[in-house]
């Protein structure tokens, strides 16, 4: 952790003062033509909040970068030294990072403060792709980043079970597949009864990527230990919900019924059982994305069967 900090001062010391007082260190520059209003972008980028040097988002992370239609300064919330403005000191295959002042943000923007930091957020920005305005209009863009993200998707499809298969080797593992492609392994038997539909279940979690990356969990030390974003409204317990009625990702439902109460698991999600095609950008789950969840199911409520056990389709949330 000493040296992270040694290397995050000795970067904002070498930061310079442009445009509105955003802050920037230019890291690669390509000399091409750099980027303007109306163009369109394809770019990776990680925001870093101040508070516990905690990671934000990151495309990198996401294994699938963003696009952009670099609106002009009239746009209502833009304002010079803003978000947008980092851009145009950037071109194709160019990268820097940038310094965005929170406080100076909110007052020239009139958009509320970033919750999960307390002055600044360091913005690390890598241009992949630039559509010029001069050279393609919204159609023939539309149409190239189409063309672009598709392929990309693919990459990813096609990624899933390698990273699957890589993840029960590197940990020795020897899960129980099921039908859906669900595979679990019981860490620890509890000798509580196994939920049904109906019943409320309590549940601990912790929920990463197949790198090992935690995306979520309810437990605070882990949290912490992953460097989280720090929402200070968000309680730490285990999740409640009523299995077979409140949305949630397939895969939970059905591994949650594999196992007794007081039992700890670990579920090896394809993500045809999580995320899917889409993933979940807020919550730093890519497309295509198998899903590690280590559970402990805490407590079960017994209760109503439902009438109807509706397609589940949304993520639990607490």
């Amino acid at each position: 952790m000493a040296a992270a900090v040694g290397l995050m001062t000795t970067a904002c010391q070498n930061f310079k003062k442009g445009d509105g007082g955003l802050e920037y260190k230019i890291v690669k520059d390509n000399g091409k033509p750099k980027i303007q209003a109306e163009d369109y972008v394809i770019y990776d980028m990680e925001v870093l909040s101040d508070r516990n040097d905690s990671l934000i988002n990151s495309t990198f992370e996401l294994g699938l970068p963003s696009a952009l239609k670099i609106a002009p300064d009239s746009v209502p919330g833009r304002y010079k030294g803003d978000f947008i403005t980092a851009f145009t000191y950037l071109g194709e295959g160019d990268s820097a990072v940038f310094r965005l002042n929170l406080d100076t943000a909110a007052a020239k923007s009139g958009q509320p403060k970033m919750p999960f930091a307390d002055k600044y957020v360091t913005i690390k920005l890598s241009i992949r792709k630039h559509l010029s305005k001069a050279s393609y209009n919204d159609s023939t863009a539309s149409a190239e980043l189409n063309k672009f993200f598709d392929a990309e998707l693919k990459k990813l499809e096609t990624a899933e079970p390698a990273k699957i298969e890589k993840y029960i080797a590197s940990n020795k593992l020897q899960p129980k597949k099921t039908a859906s492609g669900l595979q679990y392994v019981v860490t620890s038997e509890g000798k509580g009864a196994k939920p049904v539909d109906g019943d409320t279940v309590y549940v601990n979690y912790v929920g990463k990527l197949t790198n090992g990356k935690v995306f979520d969990t309810s437990i605070k030390e882990e949290a912490e230990k992953a460097k989280l974003p720090v929402n200070p409204m968000r309680t730490f317990e285990p999740i409640k919900f009523v299995l077979g009625v409140d949305p949630i990702i397939p895969a939970w439902v059905e591994g949650l019924k594999l196992i007794n109460q007081g039992s700890k698991a670990t579920l090896i999600i394809p993500s045809s059982q999580a995320y899917g095609a889409n993933g979940q950008p807020q919550g730093k789950i890519p497309p295509y994305a198998p899903l590690i969840f280590d559970l402990e199911l805490v407590k079960v409520v017994k209760g109503k069967a439902p009438e109807q056990n509706p397609q589940a389709s949304a993520p639990a949330q607490n």
